[in-house]
């Protein structure tokens, strides 16, 4: 059952191609709480950190903790949490780390023909699943992290992110 607890976002905007930080902010914030509005959280206060980078930085990052050296739009970088009641604890259980690259959201969002906070909203939400443990290494896996993706996005009025273009109103 989902917790009515939203975790506190820590973001960084490491990198002056965000232009528009607040925006952007705002639209990462709105789409964290609709995930944590629909998922199961560990108990207690949690934190996030969210980095706002480019893609040099996103390349060096998963190059080195993941052998691939290329950009990529998300990486989640999840910390080893309990799940506990951490009421009587001052510090908020932290769940882990995303980096978003500006130059790769921006150039699949033109490329699918969505708008930029969309396609951002559905990177937040995707990084922020890895950090509860959804994954997509499976067929499986990866239909029931979409699934979950989808129901979070349409409640914030975005459409489906899978769908083809021909699919999309």
């Amino acid at each position: 059952m989902p917790t009515a607890a939203f975790p506190e976002a820590d973001i960084l905007i490491a990198a002056p191609c965000w232009q528009d930080a607040q925006e952007a902010e705002a639209v990462v914030r709105r789409a964290i709480a609709a995930a944590a509005a629909l998922v199961e959280l560990p108990k207690g206060p949690t934190e996030i950190a969210i980095m706002l980078t480019d893609d040099d930085s996103v390349r060096t990052l998963n190059r080195d903790w993941r052998g691939l050296d290329k950009p990529t739009n998300v990486l989640s970088f999840p910390a080893a949490w309990q799940d506990q009641d951490s009421a009587g604890t001052q510090a908020p259980q932290m769940l882990g780390d995303i980096a978003i690259a500006y130059q790769t959201t921006l150039r699949e969002a033109e490329s699918e023909g969505k708008p930029f906070a969309d396609h951002l909203s559905h990177l937040a939400v995707h990084g922020f699943l890895h950090l509860l443990g959804y994954d997509h290494m499976t067929d499986d896996e990866a239909a029931a992290m979409e699934g979950l993706e989808r129901d979070i996005l349409s409640r914030l009025g975005i459409p489906d992110p899978y769908a083809s273009p021909d699919q999309v109103d």
